[in-house]
């Protein structure tokens, strides 16, 4: 893995050069041989654009991060080949070799810290953005996930970042409405939180807390002693992938319950803690059939959020349920999806998004997350309105990452295949009965 800022800015320049090089072969390949029905205004092929996401998953860290977040908050408005391309970022990272492992390890804990463990396994049971996690079993018998942050990564936040959106400007990926400047202090903040370890075990071990009086759901101890600052220690845990949910056999209640589990949490972490876990990556999720348990794992992306941000959401979320769209339109234009400058035309188009969106609150009984086409008809309209018409405007950078973990939760759903009374989950936190 490429640790300095100058092996890192020589590999984004590598693949500045190779994007320019699709760009011409694609703009050239549709003058002359146009298709019919070609929807995308970029040219980009899916080529180039799955060649620009194989590049941010080899470098890892803030670049592989970004186009994550990415996938996610822009993913109704990005060219379709781009986000096809950078939605294999949220599953998909490679390891370090074992010697640079072993660097960072010596680094973290000390010479000689082999003799603190009866086992390590130096092969990762799992890699992400910024780090990878291992099974180890200390000499007094804790069965331990040690989790290794790629080494450079802090450090490179700042500019990968930086080079990263300039990146983006430079091809006109995003739309030109959007603050890409505010979009990249939000993620360079959120990226910093989730480089520091000590952070993260705090956030771990007050999330606990708050759902100790929730039996369905568990998180796992931090164990202070072998934690730094790139290094974090806390139980290893058992269990499935979430998404085995979705496999034949499993009853639909049962996919129903977790459903409602992972809805219910999230309305809790908004409304009742101000505290949210923002990346619901489906590999921070771990599922035990016997118990129908579901284990929480990662913690470095959380969020805080001030009375006013969350009395903000309470009020636009009734105003939806109840179809207010007079209100609807009020409140989104204190959030800030709308200038108080802007037409009406404008604020229509974000409050029909706003609608569209939040049809899981509006519809009454169970909703069918995967039967539902929302996703691709919010693409449909976000890509519509933006780029055809230019009306839609990008949400506030603060919003970002709360963005990033409702579309995830979203995404949740309509994998194991749920169906949710989302409306009645909801209407408690909003003073309804």
């Amino acid at each position: 893995m490429p640790e300095s800022r100058l092996s890192r800015l020589f590999a984004l320049g590598v693949m500045t050069g190779e994007i320019v090089a699709g760009v011409v072969a694609e703009g050239v390949r549709r003058f002359a041989t146009p298709r019919a029905g070609e929807r995308s205004l970029f040219p980009i092929s899916r080529r180039s654009a799955t060649r620009l996401a194989e590049r941010l998953s080899q470098l890892r860290g803030a670049a592989m991060k970004l186009g994550q977040l990415l996938s996610l908050e822009s993913a109704s408005v990005l060219p379709p080949e781009l986000a096809e391309a950078l939605a294999i970022l949220r599953a998909s990272a490679h390891s370090m070799p074992e010697e640079q492992l072993r660097r960072v390890l010596g680094r973290e804990w000390g010479k000689g810290w082999e003799a603190r463990f009866e086992r390590f396994d130096l092969e990762p049971a799992a890699a992400a953005s910024i780090g990878q996690v291992h099974r180890a079993r200390t000499l007094d018998g804790r069965d331990l996930a040690i989790k290794v942050q790629y080494p450079g990564v802090a450090r490179s936040i700042d500019s990968d970042v930086d080079n990263v959106a300039a990146l983006l400007r430079l091809f006109r990926f995003l739309p030109l409405g959007l603050d890409v400047t505010a979009l990249a202090a939000e993620a360079k903040r959120q990226l910093h939180q989730e480089a520091d370890y000590i952070v993260e075990a705090k956030h771990l071990a007050r999330y606990r807390k708050l759902v100790s009086d929730e039996p369905q759901l568990a998180v796992p101890r931090v164990h202070a002693d072998l934690t730094t600052t790139r290094i974090l220690a806390m139980d290893f845990v058992t269990g499935e992938p979430l998404e085995t949910l979705a496999a034949d056999g499993v009853s639909q209640s049962e996919r129903d319950a977790v459903g409602r589990l992972l809805e219910g949490l999230l309305f809790r972490e908004l409304f009742e803690f101000r505290f949210m876990q923002t990346d619901p990556n489906f590999a921070n999720y771990l599922y035990d059939r016997a118990s129908r348990r579901v284990t929480l794992l990662d913690f470095g992306a959380v969020r805080e959020f001030p009375p006013r941000f969350v009395d903000l959401y309470r009020r636009i979320t009734a105003a939806i349920i109840a179809g207010d769209r007079d209100q609807v339109r009020e409140f989104a234009a204190a959030i800030g999806y709308f200038s108080p400058d802007d037409d009406d035309e404008v604020a229509a188009a974000a409050v029909n998004v706003i609608m569209l969106v939040c049809e899981p609150l509006r519809h009454r009984g169970r909703y069918d997350f995967a039967a539902s086409g929302l996703s691709a008809r919010a693409r449909e309209l976000g890509f519509d309105l933006v780029f055809r018409h230019g009306l839609l405007r990008a949400p506030p950078p603060e919003t970002l990452f709360m963005h990033r973990k409702l579309a995830g939760s979203f995404l949740l759903c309509a994998r194991i295949g749920a169906r949710v009374n989302v409306r009645s989950l909801i209407r408690p936190f909003l003073g309804a009965p």
